[in-house]
Order: structure tokens, then C-alpha cells, then sequence
């Protein structure tokens, strides 16, 4: 294109333009890379006067597209330039817009034409979200509501989808545009607002459009599918309210709204289902698992929980799929050991259970560890021993899959000398800041004889032992510790575990010297945040025993 005529188009300057076309017509035929004509940069930057000139030049420009066969209407109602786009308009309402031949490849009216993505110039107005030039659009062209694009959307889907209220309202308010252009393939429009989360649009159109209601997507998924996969309570209500057998409904895998709910995480939706159709629990897919598989599957926790706390039905939790696996052997075997351990805290989950091959949840993740390849990493064991635990205490009357030691990922000499140097770690930052609080006795040093202000006091005795017992425990660690860094072959593992929990000790006897020290020095001022501090102090142990259990005093096996 002529530079003088693109610096004119985009600026909007007719004088310039009017000088250009009195020297050559025809340079209103030249086009850009992208195949603009100046009619098309006028519609661009929304250039109105500028657009009219050109079209009294040469009108045939309103139907000439640029590479990506947009036509001027197009980018105009792209951009949202209104001004530009009702002068465009005026002249194509001019021009017939039937199929010629019976064809429908090309259309005559610049208003239909269709891009290379099968958008007409109203797809392109309510996929940008321009609210006012698609309702210049429909009022001037109501044939376009009814197109469909290469993705099988009609201009009321996307707007649906985008929100636009008005243009919604617009499209439905005529009676004629019933459902028999509505494509399937990528939902309704009522998928479509679903999706967008807009429910005063899904109000709309439950209300005009109610058969919208019963149609589905190409994988047989109808709006409540929709719904719970975004989580939206709200939605869900709105459409049950409507039609409660929507919840009952299966797409083409057999999955009922709440199978597609538990898969997606949707707790707020799985709440919503079984509050007003609590037996939807029962159904299964096409494999033979309800919903509790659904969630385990594909590892979604806050779902899992959901279920666990609003299905009573213990038989659910232990249903078997088509391969006889309940929910906790599909845990298992996909080591997801969240949704596992989960299931196991629950006390209505039977881990004596046989799946098809005769496998319990156990003996599953046994088998994933067999061989060195697919050895256990720390989580895994820990999950390995929960289920062999609740073994040992529910299935004594069963005949259970033989028990074999999986190999853990920690195992050898590496691993041994990873875990001495973190206790060595530990036992060092223990025996520091013991020894730094045995020279800074709480309370200072008398001046005159050099012995400890507070050491007549019960509180400052206490100070000294628990002291004495943290920084000797570090101590011991350190010593033996230091052998077992320079030959962990040789290093025995009840000398780990010793060395385990002295760190352990020391740590509570730490603890406890800080609150003796706090109790000396503050309390004779500040009684309360003594004993407020001893408070935290004392509730710190038990804090850690609750989170932790037992397991605290048991290393995990390398």
C-alpha cells in the first residue's frame, strides 16, 4: 500500500485521501500484508468519514476480506468502532444476503459473510464482547443470529458464554429462533452461560429457552455436567430447581453430575447434589465405580472429604468396580496416598477387601515397590505400614496376600549418611545455644563473689538440669555420630534410633530450660507473661505428639 494512503487511513485524513484518488483511482486496490484496504483501516480505528469517502469511490471494498477474509463489517464490529460499522451497515442493508445457487460457501451480503474461522460479523461483536454494535447487527440482519461458525457456535452460545444480558435478552426475545439450529458439539447455550458463570443470563434463558434444559453436548453431558465441573452451587440449584431429574442423567461414560463433580474436586457442587438428591450416590459409570472411585482416581481430595462426610452408607465407601477394586485399592495402586490415608482414617473403610486378583490395598502397593526400580520413597512407606497395620488389627480372620518388606528409595549407604548429617545438624544447634545459655546465667552474676544471682531458687534449678540434660544428649549424638559419617556401612540402625530420640530429648530439655529461665527473670514483674510463656512452652510437646503421634519416636526405616 501507498504510504501516504495507509498514514491517511489510519489517521482518518480525507484531504489527503481526495488528493491520492484524484491522481489514481485505483490506489484504493493496493493492500497491506495483511490484505487491508483503506476501507479496512478505517474500520480499524473507527474512522466514519473517512470510510464514506472511500466507499463513494469505490464501493466494491465492502466486500473484499484481507488474508484472514475479514471484511470491513467485520473488523468494525471486532473493534466496536458503532459509527463506522452503521455506515457500513446502511449500504449492505442494500445488498441481498440469499445463498446464490443453493450454495452456502459464499454470501452476497457483506452482513453473512463468514471469516476463515466461520464468523460472521455478529460472532466477532459478541466474541469481543461489543454489546451495542451486535444489537446494530441483529436489528439490521436478524438472519445472522441463526449461523453457526466452524466450532458450531451460534451468536447467542457465545454470548452466553461473554455475558452480554442484553444481546441474550435481544436474541431469545423472537419466538421463531427456536432450538433447530442449535449445534450440539460444543453444548447450548445454556452450556455455554454455565460455563461463563452468569446467572441472570441462565435465568433468561430458563425461562424463554427451557428446552434448552434437556439438550446435550456431543459427549452426552447435559448443563448440570457443566455446572459442577465449575464448582457453581448456585447453578446447580437454579437447574434442579427446574428439573431435578438432571442429576440422574449419564453422558456417554455412564457419569451421572456427581461421577463429574468428584472428578473435578467440586465440593460446593457435591454438597448441592446430595443435599437434593442424596441416592445419587448409588449410581456407577460405565466401569462400575461410583463416586468415591471418581474422586480417589483422580486424586481430588476436597471432594473425597466432601463424600465421606455426607454419604452414611458404609457399603459405598467399599463398593467394587468391575475389577473388584474398591476406592482404597484404586488409592493404592495409583499411589495417591492422600485420598489412602484419608479412606484409611475412616473407620467404615474395610481394608480386608479382595479385589479381583486378590489383592488387598496393601499387597497393591507391595507390588508397586517390588523390584529396585519402583522402590518406595518415604510417603509410600508410610502408607505401606498404615495398611499393614490396619491388617494386622481388622483382618486377623482373613486370608491376606503374604507380607514382604518393600525396599525404601532411602535405602544404602547415601541415605544412611543424609540422615546422620541431619542429626549431626540438629545435635550441633542444640549443644551452641546450650552452652551459650550456661555462660549468660539467667539473672546476671553477682559482682562480689561471681556466683549466679538466682541459684537459691527452684525455678533456676530446673533452669541448670534441663540444660545440662539438652547439651550432654547433643553431645552423645555428636560423638557417636561422628563415627557413623566416616563409615556408614558399619553404622547400626538401633544406634540411629538412639541417636534419634536423644536429639529428641534434648530438644524437650531445651524447651524446658527456657521456661525455667523465663520463669526466673520475668515472673518477679510480669507474673502473666511467665506463666504465659510456660503455657505455650508446655503445650508445645503435646502439640507436636498430636500432629506427629507415636510415629515421632520411630524413625522412617533407611
Amino acid at each position: 500500500m501507498d504510504p501516504a494512503l495507509y498514514k491517511a487511513a489510519t489517521l482518518g485524513n480525507v484531504s489527503t485521501l481526495r488528493k491520492l484518488v484524484a491522481f489514481d483511482v485505483k490506489i484504493l486496490n493496493s493492500k497491506t500484508p495483511q490484505g487491508h484496504t483503506a476501507l479496512h483501516l478505517a474500520a480499524l480505528h473507527g474512522h466514519a468519514r473517512f470510510a464514506g469517502e472511500v466507499l463513494s469511490v469505490s464501493e466494491e471494498l465492502l466486500f473484499t476480506g484481507n488474508v484472514d477474509w475479514d471484511t470491513p463489517v467485520h473488523l468494525a464490529a471486532k473493534m466496536g468502532k458503532l459509527k463506522v460499522l452503521e455506515l457500513l451497515v446502511g449500504l449492505a442493508q442494500a445488498w441481498p444476503d440469499e445463498y446464490p445457487d443453493g450454495s452456502e460457501d459464499t454470501l452476497l451480503s457483506p452482513l453473512t459473510m463468514r471469516n476463515r474461522a466461520g464468523n460472521t460479523p455478529l460472532h466477532e461483536a459478541v466474541g469481543n464482547r461489543r454489546s451495542a454494535v451486535a444489537l446494530a447487527l441483529i436489528d439490521a440482519n436478524l438472519r445472522m443470529i441463526t449461523v453457526v461458525n466452524e466450532r458450531h457456535e451460534s451468536p447467542l452460545e457465545i454470548a452466553s458464554r461473554e455475558g452480554l444480558v442484553d444481546v441474550v435478552r435481544k436474541i431469545v426475545d423472537f419466538a421463531w429462533v427456536d432450538a433447530e439450529f442449535v449445534e450440539p458439539f460444543g453444548g447450548t447455550a445454556l452450556h455455554q452461560v454455565v460455563l461463563g458463570g452468569h446467572p441472570r443470563i441462565m435465568e433468561i434463558l430458563l425461562e424463554k429457552r427451557s428446552d434448552l434444559i434437556s439438550l446435550t453436548d456431543s459427549s452426552g453431558n447435559n448443563a448440570l455436567h457443566y455446572a459442577v465441573q465449575k464448582n457453581d452451587a448456585r447453578a446447580v440449584d437454579m437447574l434442579l430447581d427446574r428439573k431435578v431429574s438432571l442429576a440422574y442423567e449419564r453422558n456417554h461414560v455412564q457419569q451421572t453430575p456427581l461421577h463429574v463433580a468428584a472428578r473435578y474436586g467440586s465440593p460446593e457442587a457435591i454438597k448441592a447434589l446430595l443435599r437434593r438428591c442424596p441416592d445419587v450416590a448409588e449410581m456407577v459409570d460405565d466401569k462400575g465405580r461410583n463416586a468415591f472411585h471418581a474422586a480417589v482416581v483422580s486424586g481430588k481430595l476436597d471432594a473425597l472429604r466432601c463424600l465421606l462426610s455426607r454419604v452414611r452408607a458404609a457399603e459405598l465407601l467399599n463398593q467394587v468396580d468391575r475389577d473388584g477394586n474398591t476406592p482404597l485399592h484404586l488409592s493404592a495402586s495409583m499411589l495417591h496416598v492422600p485420598c489412602a490415608l484419608m479412606l484409611l482414617e475412616d473407620r467404615r473403610v474395610d481394608p480386608c477387601i479382595l479385589n479381583g486378583d486378590g489383592q488387598t490395598a496393601r499387597s497393591l502397593v507391595q507390588a508397586n515397590a517390588a523390584g529396585g526400580e519402583n522402590a518406595m520413597d518415604a510417603y509410600e512407606m508410610y502408607l505401606w505400614k498404615q495398611l499393614k497395620r490396619q491388617e494386622s488389627k481388622r483382618c486377623r480372620k482373613h486370608q491376606l496376600p503374604p507380607v514382604t518388606l518393600p525396599r525404601h528409595k532411602g535405602s544404602g549407604k547415601e541415605a544412611i549418611k543424609q540422615s546422620v548429617g541431619i542429626h549431626l545438624v540438629i545435635a550441633t544447634l542444640v549443644a551452641t545455644v546450650t552452652f551459650a545459655a550456661t555462660i549468660t546465667m539467667p539473672g546476671g552474676y553477682s559482682q562480689i563473689d561471681g556466683t549466679a544471682m538466682h541459684a537459691h531458687r527452684g525455678a533456676f534449678k530446673i533452669f541448670v538440669i534441663s540444660d545440662t540434660v539438652a547439651m550432654c544428649c547433643s553431645i552423645i549424638v555428636l560423638l557417636c555420630f561422628l563415627w557413623a559419617w566416616q563409615d556408614p556401612s558399619r553404622f547400626r540402625m538401633s544406634l540411629f534410633v538412639l541417636g534419634h530420640r536423644l536429639n529428641i530429648v534434648s530438644c524437650l530439655a531445651m524447651l524446658s530450660s527456657l521456661m525455667a529461665a523465663v520463669y526466673v527473670t520475668v515472673a518477679p514483674i510480669v507474673p502473666w507473661l511467665a506463666y504465659f510463656v510456660i503455657a505455650i512452652g508446655a503445650a508445645t510437646p503435646v502439640f507436636v505428639f498430636l500432629v506427629a503421634g507415636r510415629q515421632i519416636f520411630y524413625p522412617v526405616e533407611v
